[in-house]
């Protein structure tokens, strides 16, 4: 299959020869190529998240939000067999659109893959969790699953790790034992309205409890072995991770406990599945589109569509 450098040359191609933007043609092309070679229902879920230049789009246009499930009832519509792999390419977003995602999927499918090309972080983790497989390759990462608030701060907003809001507390806690102190942490302690330490703590227990029950039931079931409340707990442990943007390799996956097949061991399958994501990246870094969701019969790419 071809790289990312040949799938340029290709629409540079196409596009010279008909006029026509190939994006969507060409990428759906791959598309249908991977579920010709699987014969499983096959999904992509990508946003324009790790392109240069994408500072103006908003968060929540390239986040897992409850809007998606429109995205998913779209493309499953006409699906009939129940094997899926998703191909998916996300920094996270919401732990509660994820749930109602994983639910609406699982009402539909019965066997789940997740083929992570480049990244599924944060909540796109807690999908893959979801599955009875992943598929990453060298190059492909997961991330920690410890739950985020959006706080506005005296340097602007900023995204702060439920855990650190609490470690943070805790310090405060200590330190202003000495009268002292405390008008240092004054200005900091302001930044926490009512009831955001119950909130973090709420978070960090959903995170972890779905990512243990998706475990349990899905990739878990049936097996003897069932490492599920230690991978959750494991995948929210910020202050192992020490950053929430940490990444996840495939031997770091496996040495967690998670089933992960390696993309490398089936060789038609790593070229389908990346001429997929190299298609997928060369319409979003071309195109207006922020996020596609999409499956190999061409129903159209979700928000919104591919246009100069």
């Amino acid at each position: 299959m071809p790289t990312w450098g040949e799938i340029l040359a290709e629409l540079n191609a196409v596009q010279q020869s008909t006029g026509q933007l190939p994006y969507d043609s060409v990428r759906r092309k791959y598309l249908k190529a991977l579920h010709q070679h699987t014969r499983r229902q096959t999904i992509l879920y990508a946003t324009k998240w790790t392109q240069t230049g994408t500072g103006t789009i908003e968060p929540a246009a390239v986040s897992i939000t409850d809007e998606d499930i429109q995205g998913f009832m779209e493309v499953i519509y006409g699906l009939k067999e129940k094997s899926l792999d998703l191909i998916l390419h996300s920094p996270g977003g919401s732990a509660e659109a994820a749930e109602g995602i994983v639910t609406y999927l699982r009402s539909k499918f019965d066997d789940i893959r997740v083929i992570v090309p480049q990244a599924a972080m944060s909540a796109a983790t807690m999908l893959a969790c979801a599955a009875n497989q992943i598929v990453m390759g060298k190059h492909s990462f997961l991330g920690p699953i410890d739950p985020q608030f959006i706080l506005q701060t005296p340097i602007g907003v900023q995204a702060v790790p439920a855990h650190a809001i609490l470690d943070q507390f805790k310090q405060a806690q200590n330190d202003c034992k000495n009268p002292q102190l405390l008008s240092s942490w004054l200005p900091i302690l302001s930044q926490y309205g009512p009831g955001l330490l119950v909130q973090c703590k709420n978070a960090i227990d959903l995170s972890q409890e779905l990512v243990k029950n998706w475990l349990h039931t899905y990739m878990f079931q049936g097996k003897t072995r069932n490492p599920s409340t230690r991978i959750a707990k494991k995948l929210a442990a910020h202050r192992d991770f020490k950053s929430h943007g940490r990444h996840i390799g495939i031997q770091q996956a496996i040495s967690l406990g998670l089933v992960v097949e390696a993309l490398e061991n089936n060789h038609t399958l790593q070229g389908t599945a990346l001429s997929v994501y190299h298609a997928t990246m060369h319409t979003l870094a071309a195109t207006n589109a922020v996020k596609i969701i999409e499956n190999h019969l061409g129903t159209p790419p979700i928000h919104p569509p591919a246009q100069p």
